[in-house]
């Protein structure tokens, strides 16, 4: 294994473990997201985006990384969307929280890892078909968020972190 194949098996296996000691890997906290009765799950992802934003546009901006993003692609996110929530609320996991769940030793979460590798195959074997169907409903291209709003990336992510530590505070009065 080259250097970066090591650093993706140690930020993964670090990823799991903070999926873990976060508690976002129980049963009750994933029904609790899906019936928004519970948080748990929404502020760990929403304060994993909150670093990750910072930490990839400051690597951006020193030239470490290169950024490149998909195409905003309606027909891709609504039957992608769909599929995703579907598969959650069938199987009470996400892509992280299965591989997470079958580490702590939860031999059910293999029915969804199996789904979504099976998943993933069919979409393989289907995409020159989905190409010109659901793929050509509307392609919007590479849209972000300073480019739609007319402001720079580093006004948008203090705006951002504003925004979001507001929403924490509410959760915590409301018990979310």
């Amino acid at each position: 294994m080259n250097s970066e194949q090591w650093l993706g098996l140690l930020t993964g296996v670090l990823f799991g473990f903070l999926l873990q000691k976060g508690r976002v890997l129980r049963f009750d906290k994933q029904v609790g997201a899906m019936l928004l009765k519970d948080m748990t799950i929404f502020k760990f992802m929403l304060s994993a985006i909150l670093v990750g934003m910072v930490g990839i546009n400051l690597l951006v901006d020193l030239g470490i990384i290169t950024l490149s993003h998909k195409p905003l692609n309606v027909g891709a996110i609504v039957v992608g969307g769909a599929l995703f929530g579907a598969g959650w609320a069938i199987m009470g996991f996400c892509p992280g929280t299965s591989i997470g769940a079958l580490g702590e030793g939860r031999w059910h979460a293999l029915f969804a890892i199996v789904g979504m590798i099976a998943g993933a195959a069919l979409y393989a074997e289907l995409f020159p078909w989905m190409q010109s169907t659901v793929l050509a409903w509307k392609d919007l291209g590479k849209l972000d968020l300073p480019q739609v709003t007319g402001l720079g990336k580093w006004v948008l992510i203090p705006l951002f972190w504003v925004g979001c530590l507001g929403l924490f505070a509410w959760f915590e009065k409301k018990n979310l």
